[in-house]
């Protein structure tokens, strides 16, 4: 079981590490679900956490469908995330027509060589979740895919999130669950959906909020319950 915790800041990254997350998802604008940090704040935990660091990359939030140019600024800083010695960045890009852009895949994947990809919750947009686990298969550079199984809470969608990870057992794709989930409900959760991996965010923060710090006695908390799951 791996336990993915989102960071903002450098005291997000070493709470996180000191409290029990196995792997980091960095972020900045949190209330916007998430665009790409400046390279300064991924350099810095970079080099101050030995658990793998992941990266946001998405260059705005107005939808998930890029542009030309967005394509180039991610580029961008997919080579500076790299140069940075990230382990992993998380991505996503969809069509106008609401499916998987694999023109946008195509273009970005190549300047993540060497570094695990993440295909964001823009999957939660898909109509057909299942055609698109078989299209994000044909990527092997793809390593799971963060979803709560649609646009509500993970735990609202456990049937969905079940028949994802069936569709993905024996395959290198795994399926990252996040999105509602509570350190009190990740237990029951993980038996009944089989998920490998959860994603937290705002729920260990003080006060569940996510613009709060990382709260360490929730956090390790959490990360005591899901050990037996390991």
């Amino acid at each position: 079981m791996i336990l993915e915790v989102i960071a903002t800041c450098i005291d997000d990254a070493l709470r996180a590490e000191e409290n029990g997350a196995n792997r980091l998802e960095l972020i900045t604008a949190v209330a916007e679900g998430g665009l790409t940090p400046g390279i300064g704040l991924i350099r810095q935990v970079v080099g101050a956490v030995q658990i793998p660091v992941h990266v946001m990359v998405r260059p705005h939030s107005r939808s998930f469908v890029y542009s030309k140019l967005d394509l180039e600024t991610m580029i961008a800083e997919i080579q500076a995330i790299n140069a940075a010695g990230a382990a992993g960045i998380v991505v996503g890009a969809l069509t106008a027509e609401g499916l998987i852009d694999e023109n946008a895949l195509g273009v970005l994947l190549p300047w993540a060589d060497g570094m695990q990809i993440t295909f964001h919750r823009a999957f939660d947009e898909l109509e057909d979740q299942l055609a698109g686990l078989q299209t994000l298969m044909r990527y092997p550079q793809i390593t799971r895919v963060l979803t709560s199984g649609g646009l509500k809470p993970a735990t609202e969608a456990m049937p969905a999130i079940r028949r994802l990870v069936e569709a993905t057992e024996g395959r290198s794709l795994r399926i990252l669950a996040g999105n509602g989930l509570t350190p009190e409900a990740a237990g029951s959760f993980i038996e009944q959906t089989g998920v490998p991996e959860v994603h937290f965010g705002s729920a260990v923060r003080y006060g569940r909020s996510g613009l709060a710090p990382i709260d360490p006695v929730q956090l390790r908390a959490l990360a005591d319950s899901l050990a037996p799951y390991s």
